[in-house]
């Protein structure tokens, strides 16, 4: 049964992996649209941060979407988790460092299993990004240098939002190699 992921370990495996994808995401956001991220003022980590939630959500919703029911079982290495496994990884991320980055009370949520129905693990990913949505809608630059304590692991409120972004770059890759596994054509990142 899956337990929510305890803020120790998904922290460890996100930041291990924030250095070198925060700069693909940086740069690969900047490619795409460059005045979002220089634009001038004084929000524009804040703004980078509600820029990509909005084209991230959309790619991680809609690849959770595209994995067949009967193929939530399916694993991939080099972890051999599950596809539901990680949609539940995933939002539990996403409420855990949305909370935190915007200074909003985690709601109490049900316990649910990566062997729960399609319908309800899409349901519990879409509420986190609804979640995120509405947890850093107000958030601005002036307390970046925060350090935000999640556990047992500081970090700058700065350090988080890298953390998340990245973390969603990664686990869009993930899916799209668990999608190829399945046998499912796996769509281009929009």
């Amino acid at each position: 049964m899956h337990r929510p992921i305890c803020a120790k370990r998904l922290l460890a495996s996100n930041v291990c992996r924030v250095t070198a994808i925060a700069v693909f995401c940086v740069s690969s956001h900047a490619y795409a649209n460059p005045s979002a991220l220089f634009s001038p003022g004084a929000n524009r980590v804040s703004t980078f941060l509600r820029t990509a939630l909005a084209q991230r959500s959309k790619n991680l919703i809609d690849a959770a979407d595209e994995m067949p029911a009967d193929k939530y079982e399916l694993k991939a290495p080099p972890d051999n988790y599950t596809f539901g496994y990680l949609t539940l990884h995933i939002a539990d991320g996403n409420y855990l460092f949305c909370s935190y980055i915007g200074g909003i009370p985690m709601p109490q949520l049900p316990t649910l299993a990566e062997t729960d129905p399609k319908p309800t693990l899409m349901k519990r990913i879409k509420d986190s990004f609804d979640f995120c949505t509405a947890a850093l809608a107000n958030l601005d630059d002036s307390h970046m240098k925060d350090m935000l304590t999640m556990g047992e692991t500081k970090m700058s409120r700065s350090m988080a939002v890298l953390t998340l972004t990245g973390s969603w770059a990664t686990h869009y890759d993930q899916q799209q190699q668990y999608l190829q596994l399945g046998g499912i054509a796996v769509s281009s990142a929009k």
